[in-house]
C-alpha cells in the first residue's frame, strides 16, 4: 500500500513525538509541517527531513492526504474547518473542539464533503488497554457493574513553560485537558455513556510558571480545576471520575473496574503501556497479549485512520467517539453547574478491538483491519 501523505499544522511539544513515529507506521509518510512561528516550522523541517510551509501553502500541496492539527485547542475548530475546506482527511489533537456544538460542526462539515475525522487519544489502542478490552470481552470479571477514573496532580504550570491555556479560554481545565484520556478509555472498554452528575471547584485564581523564560511569571485561573463526577454507562455500569490540578499526592489507581466476578487495576490511560492487574482470588499481573504497549505510540490511531480509508472501514479514533467524550464533560461541567443530573446528546459505537500481537513498534496494517 502505498503510504497516504501526512501534513502537520502545529509544531509545539506534542508534534515531536507524532513525527518521529510517521516513520514506524508504514501507511503512513510525513511530508510537510506548518506553524503559525515560522522559526518553529523551520526547526521540525530541519528535524525530520520534510520543507516547512506555511499552513495555506500546506493545504494546497497534493502529496498530502491528512492534516494532524497540533494547534492549541481553541483553534482545533478553525483550523479542522480549514482542512476540510481544503479537501483533506483531518485527523486532531484532543479535545476535537472546545464544545460539542462547534464538534458538530467539524464532523458535519466532513460528511459533507465525504471526509474522515479522527481524534486523539488513541492511547486506549496501547498494548495494555486493549489486553484489558480483551480480558473484559472474555468475561474475566464478570459483568461490569462500578469503576473509578482518577487524574490529581497538582498543575502543569510545574513543567510546562506557557501554561496559560491549560487555565482561561476554552478547551482549559483537568477535565477538557486530561478527561479525553480516561473518558475515552472507558467508553473502549464499557461503551458509550448516557448520563452524569458533576461538582466543580477551584482551588486558586493565580497560578505562577515554575519554568521557562517565564518563570515566576502568575497567570489567571478561569475555570474550575478540580472536578468530580459520576457516569453511568448505557450497559448499566456506574464510573465515578475525579480530575484535579489541585492534588500534590494520591495513592488512587487511575482506572479500575469492578464486576460481578471480579475487578482490574488499568494502567495510566494517558500512556500505551503498563501493567494489567485482575483480582479473582487475588490480586494477579495479566500477560500483554497485544502490539504497542512497550512505548509511546502517538499517531497510532492516525496510522489505523489512513489504512482504513485505504480499505474502506470505519477508524477506531474516530470522530464521533471523540465527540462523545467532549460531550460527557461537557455534560459534567454543566452538571457541576446546574446540580441536576444531566442526559448525553449524543452516542457512539465501542471502537472494534484490535487483534493481538507482538509488543513492536511495526504496526501490521492487514491485522488492524481484523
Amino acid at each position: 500500500m502505498k503510504p497516504l501523505g501526512i501534513g502537520v499544522i502545529g509544531c509545539g511539544v506534542i508534534s515531536d513525538i507524532y513525527m518521529k513515529n510517521c516513520a514506524i507506521f508504514p501507511g503512513i509518510a510525513l511530508r510537510a509541517v506548518a506553524d503559525l512561528r515560522p522559526e518553529a516550522a523551520e526547526a521540525k523541517a530541519v528535524q525530520y527531513g520534510v520543507p516547512a510551509v506555511t499552513p495555506a501553502e500546506l493545504l494546497k500541496r497534493d502529496d498530502i492526504d491528512i492534516v494532524l492539527n497540533l494547534t492549541i485547542p481553541k483553534a482545533h475548530v478553525e483550523v479542522g474547518l480549514m482542512v476540510l475546506d481544503a479537501g483533506k482527511h483531518l485527523y486532531a489533537e484532543k479535545p476535537l473542539a472546545g464544545s460539542v456544538a462547534e464538534g458538530r460542526r467539524l464532523l458535519q462539515a466532513a460528511a459533507a464533503k465525504g471526509l474522515r475525522v479522527g481524534s486523539a487519544p488513541d492511547t486506549f489502542l496501547g498494548g495494555s488497554h486493549q489486553t484489558a478490552r480483551a480480558l473484559l470481552d472474555t468475561g474475566r470479571i464478570g459483568r461490569p457493574t462500578a469503576g473509578t477514573a482518577v487524574m490529581m496532580v497538582a498543575g502543569h504550570e510545574r513543567w510546562h513553560p506557557n501554561p496559560d491555556f491549560y487555565y482561561a479560554g476554552e478547551g482549559a481545565g483537568p477535565l477538557m485537558d486530561m478527561g479525553p484520556y480516561y473518558i475515552t478509555a472507558l467508553v473502549n472498554l464499557l461503551g458509550p455513556v448516557s448520563r452524569v452528575v458533576g461538582m466543580a471547584a477551584r482551588g486558586r485564581d493565580r497560578r505562577i510558571i515554575a519554568t521557562g523564560p517565564r518563570a515566576g511569571q502568575d497567570i489567571p485561573v478561569e475555570v474550575p480545576t478540580h472536578v468530580t463526577g459520576v457516569m453511568e454507562f448505557a450497559s448499566g455500569a456506574v464510573v465515578q471520575i475525579v480530575t484535579s490540578f489541585d492534588v500534590k499526592a494520591h495513592r488512587h489507581t487511575p482506572l479500575e473496574l469492578y464486576g460481578t466476578d471480579g475487578a482490574m487495576l488499568i494502567p495510566d490511560p494517558n500512556h500505551f503501556d503498563g501493567e494489567v492487574m485482575l483480582h479473582a482470588a487475588d490480586w494477579e499481573p495479566q500477560v500483554m497479549r497485544h502490539a504497542h504497549g512497550d512505548g509511546n505510540y502517538r499517531g497510532l490511531g492516525l496510522a489505523d485512520m489512513a489504512d482504513a480509508i485505504v480499505t474502506k472501514r470505519d477508524h477506531r479514533a474516530s470522530g464521533a467517539l471523540a465527540l462523545h467524550a467532549l460531550d460527557v464533560i461537557e455534560s459534567l461541567l454543566r452538571a457541576a453547574s446546574t446540580g441536576r443530573a444531566e442526559a448525553l446528546a449524543t452516542t457512539c459505537d465501542r471502537p472494534a478491538p484490535l487483534p493481538t500481537g507482538t509488543a513492536t513498534g511495526q504496526i501490521n496494517m492487514a491485522e488492524m483491519a481484523e
